[in-house]
């Protein structure tokens, strides 16, 4: 499944879905986004459940978005609909989302459980949803000279755990997550018991897991541009409780250490930070991954694990290669000359260096190829920059 997971979803490990058909999505004003969430919900059956138990009597428009989300994962798996999830879109542009604009994933998940508790008329039902991801933890700030323990709850949809430039493993970033941090000189915080700015301690503690855990890997840097970090994380499919046992707050709630997660579903960023798209790899059963990519949807088969050992051992860099390529192809679709000329160019390149097995010239050959990246994403903000001075800055004639 690649390197550029963007968000993962696991179930606790005792809850099993009940259907296994997925269908594509088309893509609709640059869609990729929502096509992609859209394809873990329809994985995660418990919430369509929870919806189903929600009939209301007032009537909805077509800008309820819990009843749109509820519609949309319905006609999914009806093989006859042509457009499942055309009306959704629909109203989510009558919100905060605009069409033929890229938004990020994690942010229109947050988007939509946000509307479906705004707009939901049930308010038990709406519970359920908000019980169902809701992820439960307190900030620790600590007085160094008092002592006294300043604690705030709050409630996460998904984990947002940064990764770093390197190797990164899930309970790695989560324990960077949990990890005690120094406020010192401008970072010191204002104690209530001593009535100034003190150096304290801040860290973040876990009180309680849902049942449906997301996790939102931050690949995204922005240090004046917005840049993207490829660096692997590696998983596993299935992990327990234990894995938090660093970050668990003293009144930590129902954390059970015999508790498991399966995953079920990733949504994977592909492309460079201002000219990706989104896909998604989801699990509706515990036998068979299906990969969606807008309208196209295939079945993943796995390799057995001596076989990803063999191919692992006789090419380390192939993973970055092929994420070059992807890469370089998507960003093909806007160049002046058109596709057809910048994929055979492309094509051309990387035949000629098939048969180099150097790592050091592999490497050397991917770092000009990540050059050639960002020389393409400075030619097109100059075009659209163009573009805009033209049409706002221009006097006409």
């Amino acid at each position: 499944m690649g390197s550029n997971y963007s968000k993962m979803t696991s179930r606790q490990y005792y809850r099993s879905a009940s259907f296994d058909y997925v269908r594509g999505l088309l893509n609709y004003s640059l869609s990729c986004c929502v096509n992609a969430v859209l394809q873990s919900f329809s994985a995660t059956t418990e919430l369509l459940d929870i919806l189903n138990k929600w009939h209301p009597s007032d009537g909805t428009d077509e800008r309820n978005v819990p009843w749109q989300l509820r519609n949309a994962l319905e006609f999914m798996r009806d093989k006859s609909h042509p457009a499942p999830h055309e009306d959704f879109l629909k109203c989510l542009y009558h919100q905060a989302i605009r069409p033929f604009t890229q938004h990020d994933a994690d942010e229109i998940f947050h988007l939509i459980l946000n509307l479906s508790q705004e707009q939901m008329s049930d308010a038990a039902v709406a519970q359920e949803i908000r019980s169902l991801y809701e992820i439960k933890v307190e900030t620790q700030v600590v007085c160094s000279k008092c002592k006294f323990i300043h604690r705030a709850p709050s409630s996460l949809f998904s984990l947002p755990l940064a990764i770093c430039e390197g190797e990164n493993t899930l309970e790695g970033c989560i324990n960077s997550f949990f990890q005690l941090q120094k406020l010192r000189d401008s970072e010191k915080f204002n104690c209530e018991r001593c009535d100034e700015k003190q150096p304290s301690t801040h860290e973040v503690k876990l009180v309680s897991l849902p049942p449906i855990l997301c996790v939102h890997l931050k690949r995204f840097r922005n240090n004046g541009f917005t840049r993207k970090l490829f660096n692997k994380v590696t998983f596993p499919e299935t992990f327990s409780n234990d894995i938090f046992a660093a970050g668990q707050s003293e009144n930590a709630d129902g954390l059970k250490a015999d508790e498991c997660y399966s995953l079920y579903a990733v949504v994977v960023h592909i492309g460079p930070a201002m000219f990706g798209h989104y896909t998604a790899f989801i699990r509706p059963n515990q036998d068979r991954w299906y990969y969606a990519d807008d309208s196209c949807v295939q079945p993943v088969y796995c390799l057995p694990q001596d076989k990803k050992r063999d191919i692992k051992m006789s090419n380390p860099l192939r993973g970055e290669v092929i994420r070059l390529y992807k890469n370089l192809l998507y960003l093909g679709r806007d160049y002046p000359k058109g596709t057809t000329y910048f994929r055979e160019r492309l094509k051309a390149a990387f035949m000629k260096n098939k048969d180099v097995t150097d790592p050091e010239k592999i490497k050397k050959l991917v770092d000009r190829g990540e050059f050639v990246i960002k020389e393409l994403e400075a030619l097109y903000f100059l075009r659209k920059y163009r573009a805009m001075k033209k049409r706002y800055y221009e006097p006409e004639h």
